[in-house]
């Protein structure tokens, strides 16, 4: 599914378009049922959110006055973009005292680029700031 800013979509996604939403693998909601899943016909990724459906979540939010839940939605969806071990490191990363300001300013360069995650960026460079206000920051070495 891709989210066409023409095409009226309905909230709940599952309800109204099950036939038109695909998981994170690609399969379509309607391919997914308890006897699939107990036959072992259905892996994690079939269960997995995928971008474009977040994309539209993160637009109903918008529409209702959730601009914050929205920017949550969207994180999220750039998020699928990005390998497990590499969301780990991030997740690692930011852990108060784990990282001086100038590593998350790095991190956070490095991720929007080879992702294309600007908002996960963009949140990551906040936590740097915020970290440097309230001393949560590594010390710097040497």
């Amino acid at each position: 599914m891709t989210a066409d800013p023409d095409r009226p979509f309905r909230y709940p996604l599952g309800r109204h378009h099950r036939d038109e939403i695909a998981t994170r693998s690609g399969r379509p909601l309607t391919d997914l049922d308890l006897a699939r899943v107990l036959s072992g016909q259905v892996s994690p990724d079939d269960v997995s959110v995928s971008a474009e459906t977040l994309e539209l979540q993160a637009g109903f939010a918008r529409k209702a006055g959730y601009g914050e839940v929205a920017e949550n939605l969207l994180r999220a969806a750039e998020m699928t973009r990005i390998p497990s071990t590499e969301i780990l490191e991030i997740y690692e990363a930011m852990r108060p005292g784990r990282s001086t300001y100038y590593q998350l300013l790095s991190l956070s360069q490095r991720i929007a680029s080879m992702y294309e995650a600007e908002h996960t960026g963009a949140y990551i460079r906040e936590a740097a700031e915020a970290y440097r206000d309230t001393g949560l920051l590594k010390m710097e070495e040497g």
